[in-house]
């Protein structure tokens, strides 16, 4: 076996058996909007949770030798009904941490009326508190504050977009004033709009209901929720995806261009909803870009 193809072989074993090197509570004390409940957090399925009442981040750091200083959240989908924690979470944190990105996967709570007193809410705010954990804890994790994105798939898409257009409104307690604004964001086949022409119907249902009001359908379509100030923008989506409309993340293209937010859009012909368990060199592109817009170099 060649040396370079040796060295190759070695780096990828290493970053995809990277361990966590810690799970830490998302709050460290009382978990707002949270209410009184005997739900028990289950996984129905290996790898997949539901039912997370007490949300957490779970710490992925790189090899210093390799470490760029840029971090990134990482929100698995699930529709809002469940948490695809270890395909789109854990996963993917063991591929950025190869190239040199500190990843924090969130285990966050799943909107529900029986655990939250308004659960249109509890998401986002699980999402600006993880942003939040992060910046503040740079210096201890060794990340560049100014480098903080936010990845999100599917619902998770959805949750990490409605973050990177609603940071500017604090859901949580935020007594340091610490900018909740992800530095750039990454939505893969993800959810965008709630309106009926383009919503997946079972995540704006598990959010905001059946019979949700036109403002909170508005409020939560985030292509009109784009301004000046929306993060840096990379969109990959399936042509052919059966479960999310890629026009979902056309629509959300066409809104940041308009605004003059750099974005970044590949479009497959082929590979439909969670193609990266079926591809698994989708993220070779997004590394590129991340290194041409300086989050990597």
């Amino acid at each position: 076996m060649k040396k370079s193809h040796l060295l190759s072989v070695l780096l990828l074993t290493a970053g995809l058996s990277a361990q966590a090197q810690e799970i830490i509570p998302l709050y460290p004390g009382t978990v707002p909007n949270a209410k009184p409940s005997s739900v028990k957090e289950v996984q129905p399925s290996p790898g997949v949770f539901r039912g997370t009442t007490r949300p957490t981040l779970e710490v992925y750091l790189p090899d210093k030798s390799i470490a760029t200083g840029t971090a990134i959240v990482v929100i698995p989908g699930g529709g809002y009904g469940v948490v695809v924690y270890q395909g789109e979470g854990i996963g993917t944190a063991k591929a950025l941490v190869q190239k040199g990105v500190a990843a924090f996967v969130l285990k966050y709570r799943l909107p529900s009326d029986s655990t939250m007193v308004n659960k249109t809410i509890g998401p986002l705010q699980d999402a600006q508190q993880a942003i939040k954990r992060v910046r503040e804890g740079a210096t201890r994790w060794g990340i560049d504050p100014g480098k903080i994105g936010i990845m999100g798939f599917s619902a998770g898409g959805h949750l990490a977009s409605t973050e990177a257009t609603h940071f500017e409104k604090a859901l949580i307690d935020n007594p340091e004033n610490t900018s909740l604004r992800p530095d750039f964001q990454v939505l893969v086949y993800p959810v965008i709009s709630l309106r009926d022409s383009l919503a997946h119907r079972g995540s704006r249902d598990n959010l905001l209901g059946r019979n949700p009001s036109r403002q909170n359908i508005e409020l939560f379509s985030n292509e009109l929720q784009v301004r000046a100030n929306t993060p840096p923008t990379y969109l990959p989506h399936a042509a052919d995806d059966k479960v999310v409309d890629v026009d979902n993340s056309i629509v959300y293209f066409e809104t940041l261009r308009h605004q003059k937010i750099p974005v970044e859009m590949h479009i497959y012909p082929e590979g439909d909803h969670g193609f990266i368990f079926r591809q698994p060199g989708w993220i070779d592109p997004l590394f590129d870009w991340m290194k041409r817009n300086n989050w990597t170099n």
